[in-house]
């Protein structure tokens, strides 16, 4: 097992936690929860491939995917109430999950041969496409949408790899290094709360 499917498994597993962790909060069942665990983990990534035509999509060729996303949202399910001390190790999974889930989706589309905007898209798809959907089905605007650094380190991890892409760089090393930025870029803006900025607008004139 490679380190990037390492990473991607547990990229996974958060994201499918985070989702079962959003129904639970909207009061969903465990129908709804396994749901959401679900289209937050598998989401993006099964989308993207619909898009490149490569079917079926990752999650039927691998189903370790499907068995982890359905198992974390179990267990989340059911000890959901003892699960206070994950909130802050979630979001460094989550950032983990961000960065492999980018430079697999950007490596992907390079692979069938999609231009810089192409690919880049590709793998902001693959990052966000999950939890964009999740935020929807549990009524919140998505995350991507809202000031945080989140998609916008996908966009630098993208167009990064893609860039070194045309570099002798070694594959794997441009992997690496491009997966390791987004994750930083999360991880710093989390802890300094670096966001966007916002559109300024006249409370009192609506």
């Amino acid at each position: 097992m490679n380190l990037l499917y390492s990473l991607d498994l547990l990229g996974t597993a958060a994201f499918a936690a985070s989702g079962a962790l959003a129904g639970i909060r909207r009061d969903m069942d465990l129908f709804g929860v396994l749901v959401l665990g679900l289209v937050t983990a598998t989401g993006g990534g099964t989308l993207r491939d619909l898009l490149l035509g490569d079917t079926p999509p990752f999650i039927f060729k691998d189903e370790t995917y499907l068995y982890l996303s359905i198992l974390v949202s179990l267990l989340v399910f059911v000890f959901h109430k003892h699960m206070d001390f994950l909130h802050h190790p979630l979001l460094y999974f989550d950032a983990i999950g961000l960065g492999t889930f980018v430079v697999i989706g950007t490596g992907k589309a390079l692979d069938f041969r999609m231009g810089f905007i192409g690919s880049v898209m590709m793998g902001v798809m693959t990052a966000t496409a999950g939890g964009m959907m999740r935020d929807v089905l549990s009524t919140q605007v998505p995350l991507v949408l809202q000031r945080e650094v989140y998609a916008s380190a996908c966009l630098a991890g993208g167009v990064l790899l893609y860039l070194l892409h045309l570099t002798p760089l070694p594959r794997s090393w441009a992997l690496l290094i491009s997966a390791l930025a987004v994750i930083v870029l999360r991880l710093l803006a989390i802890f300094y709360n670096w966001s966007l900025p916002r559109a300024a607008h006249d409370s009192n004139n609506r």
